[in-house]
């Protein structure tokens, strides 16, 4: 049997698992606070988000629902291809909703700025912005997040629902890529 991870892949855990388990509880708080007399949805993007609105959904408590986009604009690359495309789109619509953008990670903003402007254009009450992860220094400046798990430093990270080519999503935590 194949050892999983491989320890040549996995380099320095950034965010253990119970450091995850606590910001998100928080973020949960925080996005149940402010959304007290909304019923939020949730909109996760596919399909690195998921285990992150699963346990963000969870954290919040109160009414929430969920709904998922799939975009694509890196394959199967460790760096953005720069052009977004949705690969699924919402299954409802979102006109009069409170929504919140669900992402895994932030890296030039260029995916949160194209579906910020794909769903505004679709009359939602409300459009907030969650992300577990975002790079230092990597987001454009109008890139703006209402809430925020975690910065990292600039390298390719894995975990929690973030991959290579479709493996590691499984990791409990964060860790840089030191695989080719």
């Amino acid at each position: 049997m194949v050892p999983y991870p491989p320890p040549d892949e996995v380099g320095e855990i950034l965010i253990t698992a119970a450091e995850i388990e606590q910001r998100v509880a928080e973020l949960g708080r925080e996005i149940a606070h402010d959304c007290a007399d909304q019923v939020p949805l949730l909109v996760g993007i596919l399909k690195g988000s998921v285990l992150f609105a699963a346990d963000l959904m969870r954290a919040i408590g109160g009414p929430v629902e969920i709904d998922f986009m799939a975009v694509s604009s890196y394959g199967d690359a460790t760096e953005s291809s720069g052009v977004v495309r949705i690969v699924k789109d919402l299954d409802e619509p979102v006109a009069g909703r409170h929504v919140i953008l669900v992402e895994d990670i932030i890296d030039s903003g260029l995916t949160m700025t194209y579906l910020l402007e794909h769903i505004n254009a679709q009359g939602p009450a409300s459009v907030r912005t969650c992300s577990l992860l975002a790079r230092e220094g990597q987001q454009a400046p109008e890139v703006q997040l209402d809430y925020l798990g975690f910065e990292i430093p600039p390298a390719f990270v894995i975990g929690y629902g973030l991959d290579v080519a479709q493996r590691y999503r499984n990791l409990p935590f964060i860790a840089v890529y030191t695989g080719e």
